[in-house]
């Protein structure tokens, strides 16, 4: 038997405008991640068995662009031509692969991400096939493509280096040093929010009107740059006020939500410096910059907001 992991993330600044070109910043959240497991099983085929999306299924009877089978697929594909003994797995007997996650699923901490870094690390032992973080991350965007439709890139490369990124699409990946440790309360809407939908519809308003809307990225991206330097200067305290103003903007995106609007709000009444959504937004989670002595108070109220779900997580250098 052969195991992977990999960690959720959140994107503290820049969703939807690192799509055009903008950066952004994410982390990774360890106390979220998918588990993988693959074993030599007494069946023949591949079996994938998935209880958390209720799935259970050999390989070739999932359709070729599901997301597992294209992982899969997108995995030994290259590897078949390098070592024609490898050509899939039909030549081995019996595989069963075990996905389980703690991240829920559409909510903007990554899951699909995750699992699809944790299935290509665990495949890639279970064949004795090292592969460096820079493969594995470009396999896994190919994936993304298929939950997300035109994605940044941003969630593959944060879970696959597991280390905070600061990210520009189609630039060289370049990780960041947090000065001073930072605390986040993550708050779950509960409501499922596929990040295509909204992607998609920005680009509906950028296609109409691209001069507005590219003006908007641009206030994103200076946000994004002032938010890196006050992280790695330790003066995180000062991030607060950059969620706020990255927060209304996203709002002017039309990719908020009431339900997300509100815990914004219940965080800031609680006392948190700073709130926003994280993520693809119109559900899924928001997330609050607070003192380390207030978490616990800020994640109650938030839960007494309408969250379904709160994380404590700490940045650290």
């Amino acid at each position: 038997m052969t195991s992977a992991f990999a960690p959720g993330k959140i994107i503290l600044f820049g969703e939807h405008a690192v799509v055009y070109g903008r950066p952004a910043l994410a982390v990774p959240v360890t106390q979220v991640h998918a588990d993988v497991e693959v074993l030599d099983s007494s069946k023949d085929g591949i079996w994938i068995d998935a209880p958390d999306i209720h799935l259970h299924a050999e390989l070739n009877s999932l359709l070729p662009d599901h997301p597992l089978a294209a992982v899969i697929s997108n995995f030994f594909t290259p590897l078949s031509s390098l070592h024609p003994a490898k050509r899939g797995m039909e030549g081995q007997r019996g595989v069963e692969i075990k996905i389980s996650s703690t991240i829920p699923v559409a909510s903007g901490l990554g899951s699909g991400a995750a699992v699809s870094v944790a299935l290509i690390r665990a495949l890639s032992s279970h064949l004795d096939h090292p592969m460096t973080n820079e493969q594995l991350n470009a396999l896994a965007y190919e994936i993304e493509k298929i939950h997300h439709g035109t994605p940044s890139g941003i969630d593959n490369t944060v879970i696959t280096y597991a280390k905070p990124v600061y990210f520009v699409k189609g630039h060289l990946i370049e990780t960041f040093k947090v000065g001073k440790p930072f605390t986040i309360v993550i708050g779950d809407t509960g409501i499922s929010a596929p990040t295509k939908e909204a992607v998609g519809d920005v680009h509906v308003l950028w296609e109409a009107d691209k001069a507005r809307w590219e003006k908007v990225f641009d206030k994103i991206g200076e946000i994004v740059k002032k938010a890196k330097e006050k992280i790695e200067n330790g003066e995180s305290e000062e991030l607060g006020e950059l969620m706020n103003q990255n927060h209304s903007l996203l709002q002017e995106m039309t990719v908020s939500s009431p339900e997300l609007d509100r815990l914004v709000n219940a965080a800031l009444k609680a006392g948190a410096l700073g709130a926003k959504m994280s993520g693809g937004g119109r559900g899924g989670n928001m997330i609050a910059l607070v003192k380390p002595e207030t978490a616990e108070a800020v994640s109650r109220l938030l839960k007494e907001a309408g969250a379904k779900n709160t994380i404590i997580t700490s940045i650290h250098p």
